[in-house]
C-alpha cells in the first residue's frame, strides 16, 4: 500500500487520497424519528445552549457520534468537509474554463461554488487554496470529489512572486 505521512497526521493511502490531502470532516448533519412525543420548545427553553429545530441532529465530527446521537430511524443528510491545498488558486481563470459548473461573483462572496455534478457535491473554492465541500451523504463522496478537483485546482495554481 503506498503511503505518504502528513505533518501531524496519520499515514495518508496515496491509493484512496493520490493527492496526499485527506479532508477533514467538520460537520455531519443527520435526522430522526424518535417515535414518541416531546415538549421541545419547552426542553429548549429550560435547557442551556439549546435550541428548538425539530428533526435534525447537527454538530457532530463523524457518522458514529451523530448516529449516537439521534440513535433511531437515523439518516446523514449532510456531510461538510474542509482541506487545503497550500498554494493558491487563480479563480478567475477557472471559473472561465469551467462556467458551467462555477459561478465566481468576488463583489458578492470572495469563492468560487463549483457544483460538480458525480458525485453531486458543492465546493467553495478560495483564492488561498482552502476548500470547502458540501452536499455529500457519505465520506466517500468529499474524498472523491476532492480527488475530481484536486488536478483541476493544480491546473490554476496562481504563480507566486
Amino acid at each position: 500500500m503506498a503511503e505518504q505521512a502528513l505533518e501531524g497526521s496519520q499515514p495518508v493511502d496515496l491509493t484512496k487520497h493520490p493527492s496526499g490531502i485527506v479532508p477533514t470532516l467538520q460537520n455531519i448533519v443527520s435526522t430522526v424519528n424518535l417515535d414518541c412525543k416531546l415538549e421541545l420548545k419547552s426542553i429548549a427553553l429550560q435547557a442551556r445552549n439549546a435550541e428548538y429545530n425539530p428533526k435534525v441532529c447537527t454538530g457532530a465530527k463523524s457518522e458514529q457520534q451523530s448516529k449516537l446521537a439521534a440513535r433511531k430511524d437515523f439518516k446523514i443528510q449532510n456531510i461538510v468537509g474542509s482541506c487545503d491545498v497550500k498554494f493558491p488558486i487563480r479563480l478567475e481563470g477557472l471559473a472561465n474554463s469551467h462556467g458551467a459548473f462555477s459561478s465566481y461573483e468576488p463583489e458578492l462572496f470572495p469563492g468560487l461554488i463549483y457544483r460538480m455534478k458525480q458525485p453531486k457535491i458543492v465546493l467553495l473554492i478560495f483564492v488561498s487554496g482552502k476548500i470547502v465541500l458540501t452536499g455529500a451523504k457519505v465520506r466517500d463522496e468529499t474524498y472523491t470529489a476532492f480527488e475530481n478537483i484536486y488536478p483541476v485546482l493544480t491546473e490554476f495554481r496562481k504563480n507566486q512572486q
